[in-house]
């Protein structure tokens, strides 16, 4: 009797979960961007917020809640309801970075939070102001050399794309280069166009039209191939470092404790999105991006290795919080 009730339980749980699902969702979904708007990861969300509300039949919200290195917006994820209808949509940076640089956070990114799928392998390029007379990432080095900390670079905050690649260059080369940090990649691009600081690494897609305008330069691009869009611009290997490479990539979470078959729902419906010949034409590759579309179980397993991945560049180049 035990066996057929335990059983019975556990059918009826399925049939429940997968009920759950197929009425998802049942009202708004947010989509919790943890950055400030007109940054890559807002325009991102953007879209795919737009294309799930049509698919859906309910209205999907992008709430940027930027602040604190992305943990304010973070942590009003993992610590809500687990019904799918409140998500997070981030970089790396949130997951796989801030927890080498932070003791005592609100929340663990690992245990607190449920993968979705990895939206993104994001492709980043060193650009410079054309005011800077490096044409080359040696020569840029050559330069921080013969001026120690008279260059600048600005990125959003200890742990970023930005910081991991100029703080692996100082710790490769001797190349010393200032670091000052934003509260996102838009105002530390902005910064860089208006040459408030001379140099930054950015996503290809946010920096294409200014490199195209000789806004601004780029040096290097962090991709094991060049990119077709960009076919005169090295990569990082190719420009002699091999070594360091802070990739990046965008991914949606779910707060701990969301039924599997919801996980599944979204993550299904999230890839016919991004899949879309239309929308991957002109969100995806044609900004440079390139789409992955990862089952749960395939990014969760992805997480646990850029997590030590990153524990390893933050150590290595001595990074802390400032």
């Amino acid at each position: 009797m035990n066996l057929l009730r335990f059983v019975l339980l556990a059918v009826s749980a399925a049939l429940f979960a997968n009920a759950g699902a197929q009425e998802f969702p049942s009202g708004p979904v947010r989509l919790v961007v943890p950055y400030p708007a007109g940054g890559g990861v807002d325009g991102m969300a953007r879209p795919i917020a737009d294309r799930l509300s049509k698919l859906w039949g309910k209205p999907v919200v992008v709430d940027n809640r930027a602040g604190g290195s992305t943990i304010i917006g973070s942590d009003a994820v993992a610590k809500a309801a687990p019904d799918g209808l409140t998500l997070l949509f981030t970089s790396d940076s949130s997951i796989t970075s801030n927890p080498h640089l932070f003791a005592n956070m609100p929340f663990d990114p690992v245990r607190d939070l449920v993968p979705v799928t990895q939206l993104i392998d994001l492709h980043q390029m060193v650009v410079v102001h054309p005011s800077v007379t490096a044409g080359t990432m040696q020569e840029l080095v050559a330069l921080a050399k013969a001026k120690p900390n008279e260059l600048n670079y600005g990125s959003y905050g200890a742990g970023s794309q930005p910081n991991l690649l100029f703080e692996s260059l100082r710790v490769q080369t001797g190349a010393q280069i200032a670091h000052i940090p934003y509260k996102g990649i838009a105002p530390a691009i902005t910064a860089t166009l208006a040459g408030e600081v001379q140099m930054t690494l950015g996503g290809a897609a946010t920096t294409a039209a200014h490199t195209a305008s000789g806004r601004m330069k780029a040096l290097a691009i962090g991709r094991a191939q060049r990119l077709p869009q960009h076919p005169n611009v090295p990569t990082l290997r190719e420009a002699g470092f091999p070594d360091i490479d802070p990739r990046s990539w965008f991914g949606i979470f779910a707060p701990r404790g969301t039924p599997k078959a919801i996980v599944e729902k979204i993550r299904n419906d999230v890839v016919r999105v991004i899949t879309d010949p239309d929308f991957d034409a002109r969100e995806i590759t044609g900004k440079g991006y390139t789409a992955v579309g990862s089952t749960p179980d395939e990014f969760a397993a992805f997480v646990r290795s850029d997590l030590e991945y990153k524990g390893k560049m933050i150590k290595s180049a001595g990074i802390k919080v400032e």
